[in-house]
């Protein structure tokens, strides 16, 4: 166990001893080397002006050989940054060493890696090296591994995973992958209808499209003007072509190790969910997909925050029951959501429009709380993984005889059921915590490969 007044999965006590472990891709200086030239070229930019006065002053020639002083410099730091960065992995233990004047050994311990996961980048996969990022309980930052070999990579997190499932590390090497087999691959089709018919790119590409000039006529400055167009052309970014990008191809396959994700065009990413670490699932709606029968399946899992992932873009309802499943076996996603009842009439006093979203509801399985209105989502919660539930009240509530229940998860999150009749409310508490508390006594370990 670490001291208490040490972060998990980091400790500064034991280093990599002198010579041993692994370095990293003969590649990575580059990546360690832009950084040092992203800050100067800031710098220059912000102060363009001074800069070209005292190029013209000293001549082209200085001014080239001071930028490849600068790049020689960058190169430099890259190259020792590589140098002194090295892996071991112990029977107990991935180390992590890095820092070139700030020293830093990381310790994950294998028996607390939440997921393993590989990135490629467009340039990675050109090259053909990739990113392993570890995600370890309690402890809020990931480590990565940044390049290895795609080869080095796949092996390595083979390994890890095997050891964390309790293989003996002299069998943990020689595991290999463990096979997959393909459970549903999302429509490219159907992926671009989804993300047409959400509506956000459309929104902030009106809010642009009007906002931006009236700044612009208002102030007689393109600054003003940039500053606000620019982030709504991040926002028109990520909710239309980057979305397609980032999901395209997603496909979701089943591995002794968990369900594996892997999606993406020009970045090829691959990740593992091991059904254990699920805190809730989410089933988002959207209005314009209610017609079609399409919805979004979202996870929050234990070590990645309440944002968590996501399991399915898009799919049909017979998709999503049968992946569901997978991670909660003893849930039917028709029956669960029939028992979600609406909050009582009189909560239209408290929220006249949105109370008709508000539901709640609950199984033998998990606990359900839902919300929204155009964009409907139904959160579920596995009684096992029920941290806490509580009851609050307000002075508007007390008067209307009303009540929520908030229910805290494993991954920093909480399921809400608003507006409900207070006596009941009061009751469900009460049934809630039982169930938790049977759910823990019933529920299987945690354990990858099982």
């Amino acid at each position: 166990m670490n001291p208490p007044d040490e972060a998990p999965g980091e400790r500064a006590a034991v280093e990599i001893p002198s010579g041993q472990g692994k370095r990293l891709h003969p590649l990575t200086p580059w990546r360690r080397a832009w950084a040092p030239l992203a800050g100067l070229f800031a710098v220059a930019l912000q102060n363009a002006g001074e800069v070209r006065d005292q190029a013209e002053g000293a001549g082209l020639g200085w001014l080239l050989l001071g930028v490849a002083v600068l790049v020689l410099g960058a190169t430099a730091y890259g190259y020792l940054s590589w140098r002194v960065t090295r892996y071991l992995v112990t029977d107990t233990e991935l180390r992590i060493r890095t820092g070139l004047l700030f020293r830093r050994t990381a310790h994950l311990r294998l028996d607390r890696i939440q997921a393993i996961d590989i990135s490629r980048p467009l340039l990675a996969r050109a090259f053909g090296v990739a990113k392993l990022k570890m995600d370890v309980v309690g402890s809020g930052s990931h480590d990565e591994l940044a390049f290895l070999a795609e080869r080095e990579a796949t092996e390595l997190r083979a390994e890890l995973l095997a050891r964390a499932a309790g293989i003996a590390p002299e069998a943990a090497s020689s595991a290999g992958e463990a096979p997959a087999r393909e459970l549903h691959q999302v429509d490219s089709r159907m992926l671009g209808w989804s993300l047409a018919l959400l509506g956000s790119a459309w929104g902030s590409l009106l809010a642009a499209a009007v906002a931006t000039p009236l700044i612009w006529l208002a102030t007689g400055s393109v600054l003003p003007a940039l500053a606000v167009l620019l982030p709504l052309l991040a926002a028109i970014w990520r909710g239309s072509l980057g979305a397609f990008l980032t999901q395209y191809g997603w496909t979701v396959s089943e591995s002794p190790d968990g369900l594996r994700l892997d999606h993406g065009l020009l970045q090829r990413d691959h990740a593992t969910v091991p059904p254990g670490r699920v805190q809730a699932v989410r089933i988002v709606e959207p209005v314009l997909w209610r017609r079609r029968g399409w919805l979004r399946v979202e996870l929050a899992v234990a070590g990645e925050g309440n944002e968590g992932g996501m399991l399915l873009p898009v799919g049909t309802r017979e998709t999503a029951r049968a992946l569901l499943g997978r991670i909660l076996p003893d849930v039917d996603l028709d029956e669960t959501l029939a028992t979600v009842d609406a909050a009582p009439t009189r909560a239209r006093w408290a929220v006249p429009v949105w109370r008709v979203g508000y539901g709640y509801g609950a199984t033998e399985a998990v606990f359900v709380a839902r919300h929204g209105r155009l964009r409907r989502t139904h959160t579920l919660v596995p009684h096992a993984k029920v941290q806490s539930v509580r009851l609050a009240q307000g002075p508007w509530e007390r008067r209307l005889d009303l009540a929520s229940i908030h229910v805290d998860q494993g991954a920093n999150g909480t399921a809400t059921a608003r507006l409900l009749d207070a006596t009941r409310a009061s009751d469900e508490v009460a049934r809630q915590a039982d169930r938790s508390r049977l759910g823990r006594r019933t529920a299987t370990p945690d354990r990858w490969l099982t």
